[in-house]
């Protein structure tokens, strides 16, 4: 089921650079490097938790297809995954989406600890 209001859930086919029976990807539109890439369910879930198995595997599926074409497409060196669930970790919008994030040489000083320098404090 898709809900109006919600602008994944207003996606055309035609945005979709990978997809399968039951997700789909597309170019992030506020893109952290090269190639960020959006994976989501094409029926509306709010976050990660509510999906079925089926669901997992999709996503899981098209991860692993993004990361092929990313790396033909811009030989990045490495990759972020990355999910938000709830306002309080970052989820601007609440619709399940996990952001693949190709990685490059030099985008960062000290690219080392991921994403535990999100919490500046637990990095220490």
């Amino acid at each position: 089921m898709k809900k109006k209001e919600c602008i994944f859930c207003l996606k055309k086919e035609n945005e979709f650079v990978l997809e399968n029976k039951l997700a789909a990807a597309f170019w992030d539109a506020h893109p952290v490097s090269k190639g960020h890439l959006l994976i989501i369910t094409k029926e509306h879930k709010d976050n990660f938790f509510e999906l079925d198995d089926a669901e997992v595997l999709a996503i899981n599926s098209l991860l692993r297809a993004g990361k092929k074409m990313l790396l033909k497409k811009y030989q990045p060196a490495g990759f972020n995954i990355g999910i938000n669930v709830g306002k309080t970790a970052g989820q601007t919008v609440m619709h399940c989406h996990i952001h693949l994030i190709p990685r490059y040489l030099g985008d960062v000083p000290d690219p080392r600890g991921g994403i535990r320098k999100m919490l500046p404090a637990a990095h220490k």
